[in-house]
């Protein structure tokens, strides 16, 4: 217990949202302290990585052959066991800059709905990257620990995370999930999204930042009081020629339309799997938004609109997430020193197990 203690002191215990478009890093008693995109460049031949986070995201669609940029993560899941192992090893060492001797206790966020094997693949990147313990913990959990919901209460609790691969909805009572549903629709297909509409109206091909940009800049899910338009450059489909075209918000909600549609029929799912008891109780306390996805233009309305719940979205529900990565380490000293949490939706997971 004094070794624990000592290791406490001296290292710095960290919750990461290892997530598909970002990785944020939240450092007890500090707070976030690294936010970076979830990409990496590496050399074709050496396999060797050149950059990666924000460094890495600004050569995305412009490296020469020899160069690849890529996105570990899919779907909010490993697809590069490699690569991830390296990324998560930089942003520990980023935030982590004391002696190596000094191992922090890392909790890493994951999806619901991946496999054990996929679980144990993020628990053995984080201990290849230097970590003393890892604790998993499902990503809506997290998000419900970090917007300060009253999750151990026998009383419904619910989240929408809307992340960049994946979107999770849980319904949460008595510290657990008591309904649970994740699809693989979230940022990047609304992205993606964008793409394909000016590829098929406007003959237009364009990049994911790109894409992203105009959904942040003029994304809607309602009618706009002013619609906006946006200039978009890019490259003709048919002569590739670059080429720039003038786009509207209402052109931008008509490419979003599907993939909206389908995260909001998910949270109708989750809500008709609800236990009667636990439904009464969303009547008054209603549904908490997170992730980036959250911050699209009229969504909290549209829910609001299909479920007749209220519907709020995080104060900043881009760090949601992260910090209830690191508010869950308090929780773990809590039960350690003989506390009576009880949070049956985690799972703990010790080094060398």
């Amino acid at each position: 217990m004094m070794i624990d203690w000592l290791f406490g002191l001296f290292s710095n215990d960290m919750g990461i949202d290892l997530g598909t478009s970002n990785t944020l890093v939240c450092v007890q008693g500090k707070g976030i302290v690294l936010r970076e995109p979830s990409v990496v460049a590496i050399d074709i031949e050496t396999r060797k990585v050149l950059a990666v986070g924000s460094e890495a995201k600004k050569m995305l669609g412009r490296t020469p052959s020899h160069i690849q940029t890529v996105r570990p993560l899919r779907n909010g899941v490993i697809a590069d066991f490699a690569v991830t192992q390296e990324m998560i090893k930089y942003f520990i060492r980023k935030v982590h800059q004391r002696s190596s001797l000094l191992h922090p206790r890392i909790v890493v966020s994951v999806p619901s709905g991946i496999t054990e094997v996929e679980r144990r693949a993020v628990q053995e990147s984080a201990e290849q990257a230097g970590a003393r313990e890892v604790f998993l913990i499902d990503e809506a959990m997290a998000s419900a620990i970090g917007v300060g919901l009253p999750i151990a209460e026998p009383h419904a609790s619910m989240v929408v995370d809307i992340g960049g691969g994946a979107t999770e909805a849980a319904v949460i009572s008595l510290g657990g999930m008591v309904v649970s549903k994740c699809i693989g629709i979230a940022g990047d297909e609304l992205d993606e999204a964008v793409q394909q509409f000016l590829r098929r109206k406007h003959n237009l091909i364009i990049g994911e930042s790109t894409a992203e940009n105009i959904k942040i800049r003029i994304g809607s899910v309602f009618p706009l009081r002013e619609e906006m338009t946006l200039e978009v450059k890019g490259r003709d489909q048919a002569n590739g020629l670059p080429r720039t075209v003038i786009i509207t918000s209402e052109e931008v909600r008509q490419a979003l339309k599907e993939p909206v549609t389908a995260i909001v029929d998910m949270v109708k799912e989750a809500l008709e799997e609800t236990p009667a008891e636990l439904s009464a109780d969303l009547v008054d306390r209603g549904i908490v938004l997170c992730g980036g996805g959250a911050l699209l233009r009229g969504l909290p309305d549209l829910i609001r609109q299909e479920t007749e719940l209220p519907v709020q979205r995080a104060e900043d529900p881009l760090t949601t997430v992260a910090v209830g990565t690191a508010r869950y380490l308090d929780l773990i000293d809590e039960m350690d020193r003989g506390g009576r949490v009880s949070l049956t939706g985690m799972r703990r997971s010790f080094k060398g197990i």
